[in-house]
């Protein structure tokens, strides 16, 4: 059985810098009588790169429920922080500590002010240098404009990226990605994207400029990405040897239209170990949009 319905979606942009830019998600309150196809229709008609369906909870705080325009996915990070953000900013949270269902387990999400972070699980990391040449070539590059001592690496904290360092800020804004050789490479190492990123240097107060390719998931750039954000911070900790507990990591900048997003990353170590991190930052309302369909509830 199915009928005509209005589902209110909320637009907010997540990884806001000064308010400005970002990273737009769709997010959808009371979504409990939705089925995963309809949420998938509603996710495909709002067209950004992840839409958030947030519902009652046994087991946590709130159930989340994420897609992509074509497909499911367990985590988002910037659609997590819109929804905490401003469900913050509603008043509806009283506590600074809050958890969230996924198909993939409970999260925790900490709300400090009206920044949301959410938590992500200790980095492992894989070797994908017998790739390498395919995914210079995916991004129009050559290995002299990759940094010095700094490898191509698989990273995942929750999701998948490649990570692939280059050499400055010029190399990162002029690349050339190739969606099919970028979905070839995420389908082989399952991959949400490939995430290439350089030092900062311009003693802005952030750390690392960073770009995200996801044409696996019709991401085909996004604005601000917290699940690759993550495991940025941690291989600039590990790998490059960056020891400190906050980094501050830019994306969105070098877009078509340009969207400058900013992500917080906290990471908690023991003994230089890092055991767990939290990625974030603020939401902020941009509209509201009455999205009609038919709504199957089989």
């Amino acid at each position: 059985m199915s009928k005509e319905n209005l589902v209110k979606v909320q637009i907010l942009n997540a990884f806001t810098d000064n308010d400005k830019g970002g990273n737009p998600a769709g997010v959808v309150f009371d979504a409990d009588g939705l089925s995963n196809k309809t949420k998938q229709e509603i996710a495909a008609k709002i067209g950004f790169s992840e839409t958030a369906f947030v519902s009652q909870s046994n087991i946590a705080d709130y159930k989340l429920d994420f897609f992509s325009p074509n497909r499911q996915i367990a985590h988002c990070g910037h659609a997590t922080v819109a929804t905490f953000s401003y469900l913050r900013q509603l008043n509806i949270l009283n506590n600074d500590t809050v958890t969230k269902e996924t198909i993939d387990g409970i999260r925790k999400i900490k709300i400090q002010g009206e920044l949301a972070f959410m938590e992500q699980l200790a980095p492992k990391y894989i070797d994908v240098k017998k790739r390498e040449n395919t995914i210079l070539k995916s991004l129009g590059i050559e290995k002299n404009d990759l940094m010095e001592n700094a490898p191509i690496t698989l990273v995942n904290t929750g999701n998948s990226f490649i990570l692939i360092p280059v050499k400055n800020r010029a190399i990162l804004g002029k690349l050339k990605p190739d969606m099919g050789l970028i979905t070839e490479i995420s389908d082989e190492f399952d991959l949400i994207g490939v995430y290439p990123f350089t030092l900062n240097d311009d003693n802005n107060g952030k750390d690392a400029s960073s770009r995200m390719f996801g044409p696996r998931y019709n991401i085909f750039e996004e604005a601000g990405t917290g699940m690759a954000a993550g495991p940025l911070a941690c291989y600039l900790h590990d790998i490059l040897g960056i020891k400190k507990n906050k980094y501050f990591i830019q994306q969105g900048e070098f877009m078509q239209v340009p969207s400058p997003s900013l992500i917080i990353v906290d990471l908690e170590t023991d003994n230089g170990i890092i055991k767990s991190l939290m990625a974030g930052g603020k939401g902020v309302l941009k509209m509201e949009k009455q999205i009609s369909l038919a709504i199957n509830n089989d």
